[in-house]
């Protein structure tokens, strides 16, 4: 499935340029030990932007939620429709739920047989605008 390529800005370029490295980075403020997605300009908790990094994620995750979509007002996406639109909770927190949550495809998974709470790996698939690489969401196991 076609991707849209994004545009990155200087707040989370640093995301993206660990997407076209295969890693998965969510920012992290060391002030209070906070991870935050999407990346910010300062910690949403405690307000410090002398702080922030980039942390390395394992990658892993479970299926939180997904729809399917009919109608997305995405027309690089028309010929597509219908796909899976899911939100993937990642494992970051010693095996935990982080809550952190971000959006997949699940590619090869069929459509409307999403397993909730499955388990899924990040895969990076580059997109055909630009060559950014993104991240997506693989069901394993």
């Amino acid at each position: 499935m076609p991707k849209q390529s994004p545009v990155p800005e200087e707040v989370d370029q640093g995301f993206w340029d660990a997407c076209n490295e295969d890693r998965l980075v969510i920012q992290n403020c060391t002030a209070c030990d906070r991870l935050q997605q999407p990346p910010l300009a300062t910690c949403f908790q405690c307000g410090s932007g002398a702080n922030l990094e980039w942390k390395e994620m394992s990658g892993r995750g479970f299926v939180y939620t997904y729809a399917v979509m009919y109608d997305t007002p995405v027309p690089l996406l028309f010929d597509d429709q219908p796909f899976n639109a899911a939100v993937i909770g990642l494992l970051d927190d010693n095996g935990n739920d982080s809550g952190i949550k971000l959006l997949s495809h699940l590619p090869g998974t069929p459509l409307d047989d999403v397993p909730i709470d499955a388990p899924v790996m990040v895969e990076f698939e580059v997109t055909q605008g630009t060559g950014q690489k993104v991240p997506e969401f693989r069901v394993v196991g």
